[in-house]
């Protein structure tokens, strides 16, 4: 790939992959907002703004249900919902994790790892198999550490168990944690692009999708377009498989996907639970 400039214009040569044009307007446009994403307040306010926004719509289905009958059906425990207080305070410890955590931990991150954002856009089928191994590799980190500090006491009752609090899940409740635990998450999100060089443009779509999963998991409702029911073989659980977690506690320690977890859970003591398709504890 060859690029030349005439009239201060840059021209890209004829043999320009389809792969790279098929993403480059996309990213010319990202790459004009250069200053904001270069920011040390670019990366909470982006992680902020996309939770909230992903959170919002799940917000306004608790709020009708329990006037519209028909939305309780996609309810996975119709008998529950959120009162506003409970959705309020949720926001408001968010609010304040991401102000005197996420922020100051990010800003860090940012003055270690300056942004570097170059002129071409990724390759689409580039972009696809590091978005799949960063979620698989996610999947996979946060199956170990979720099964560590349910399996150790200690690890549970200081540390894991503010996200138990609510029996039955809600969008906003994704980030209800402690610091620890958001801290071990933001991790194993930004480990995979870092280990695997991705592009800027990979980092962000996954970055999005992945918080937009981890609503999905919280946010109580099995709907026709959900994400488990358009992956086929039932290799993702989506909402139904965590939101079994937060009920029993001893299932479906990934947070996405199901067959993983078979195969991890062989040497963690769990075995899958045939009546339901799901992975049981046995010790």
């Amino acid at each position: 790939m060859e690029i030349s400039t005439h009239n201060g214009s840059a021209l890209f040569s004829c043999d320009e992959s389809p792969n790279v044009l098929a993403l480059q307007p996309l990213w010319d446009f990202v790459r004009r907002r250069e200053d904001l994403i270069k920011s040390p307040f670019f990366p909470a306010l982006f992680n902020f703004a996309i939770y909230t926004a992903f959170c919002l719509p799940f917000i306004a289905l608790d709020l009708l249900s329990p006037w519209i009958s028909v939305l309780r059906k996609y309810k996975i425990q119709p008998q529950t919902s959120p009162t506003p207080q409970m959705v309020v305070r949720c926001l408001a410890q968010s609010i304040y994790h991401h102000i005197v955590c996420i922020f100051p931990v990010t800003v860090a991150h940012w003055y270690w790892r300056p942004v570097s954002l170059p002129s071409i856009a990724p390759e689409v089928p580039a972009l696809l198999l590091h978005f799949a191994a960063c979620l698989l590799l996610f999947d996979f980190l946060y199956f170990l550490w979720h099964l560590l500090h349910h399996k150790v006491p200690w690890l549970y009752k200081n540390f894991h168990k503010v996200h138990h609090k609510h029996v039955s899940t809600f969008a906003v409740t994704t980030q209800y944690a402690s610091v620890w635990e958001l801290l071990w998450l933001g991790f194993f999100a930004v480990v995979g692009p870092m280990l695997l060089r991705c592009h800027p443009l990979t980092e962000m779509v996954f970055f999005v999708f992945n918080i937009w999963l981890s609503v999905e998991d919280h946010s109580g409702y099995d709907l026709p377009w959900s994400t488990h029911r358009l992956v086929p073989f039932g290799l993702y659980g989506g909402a139904p498989h965590h939101d079994l977690h937060h009920l029993k506690f001893k299932f479906n320690y990934a947070p996405y996907f199901t067959l993983g977890p078979v195969i991890w859970d062989s040497f963690s003591g769990c075995e899958s639970n045939p009546s339901q398709g799901q992975p049981r504890l046995i010790f």
